[in-house]
């Protein structure tokens, strides 16, 4: 079932089920009255990730804040897209955009990566989560995905699931085209790594391509920044391996 987009969607932690009434967060509450002036008894979409979509009312509001009745189920909870997207920080704004397009493209597990030359050590996650929350509202995802603590490069290597394979975007490739390499692959578990702004470090690129459970694949004749690449590396596998 396709999402109704006619109806403004707001993501909260609570459960979702018939007559359960509760308060929307104070930010949410402002969004509601004083931003979509909303009055009492009109109807919006709700879900958490977990219990599916579900409609529900404005029963009540006071100055400060909204109460929420849920009414009846809109959509059933599909489940996490099995696709894993590690990515090495970058700054601010180019992160943020990073992180919502990999949500709307199909990544079950946000998962940033450390390496030799990562601009950002530390991304703030509590940022990241908003805008993957925020991707979903906006793009009628129900499956929100998990969004994981910053891992070293190595590290992510060694505790990597062997039978996932691990895609890599490779700027030093003998070829151009990334879809004979795609189009080999047999697993179904996939995972895809893109570098930060000035691609991986010699020794790393090495470790990577001395492992049997990784695959290096091209983005084409044109230099792209990070955040392009990662746009269109879940473009071709979606494409190519995934579930377009």
């Amino acid at each position: 079932m396709r999402a109704n987009y006619k109806m403004q969607r707001l993501f909260v932690p609570n459960d979702l089920g018939p007559d359960i009434e509760f308060e929307a967060s104070p930010q949410q509450s402002h969004y509601l009255m004083h931003v979509l002036r909303l009055g009492e008894g009109a109807e919006i979409l709700l879900f958490n990730g977990r219990d599916g979509e579900w409609s529900a009312a404005m029963a009540a509001k006071s100055k400060k804040a909204v109460r929420l009745k849920i009414l009846a189920p809109q959509r059933p909870q599909p489940p996490l897209p099995d696709l894993v997207y590690c990515f090495a920080p970058l700054k601010q704004g180019r992160l943020d955009y990073l992180v919502q397009k990999a949500v709307e493209m199909g990544a079950g597990i946000l998962q940033p990566v450390i390496t030799q030359h990562t601009q950002v050590a530390r991304p703030g996650i509590d940022r990241l989560r908003a805008n993957v929350v925020e991707a979903a509202e906006q793009c009628g995802i129900l499956a929100v995905p998990e969004l994981r603590e910053a891992e070293k490069f190595e590290r992510l290597l060694s505790n990597w699931d062997r039978e996932r394979r691990l895609i890599f975007c490779d700027e030093d490739a003998s070829t151009n085209n990334p879809l004979p390499a795609l189009q080999g692959l047999r697993e179904s578990k996939l995972g895809l790594l893109v570098g930060p702004e000035g691609g991986f470090s010699d020794d790393e690129r090495k470790m990577l391509r001395a492992l049997p459970f990784v695959t290096a694949i091209p983005l084409g004749p044109r230099v792209l920044r990070a955040d392009t690449a990662a746009v269109a590396a879940l473009a071709v596998i979606q494409a190519t391996v995934g579930d377009w």
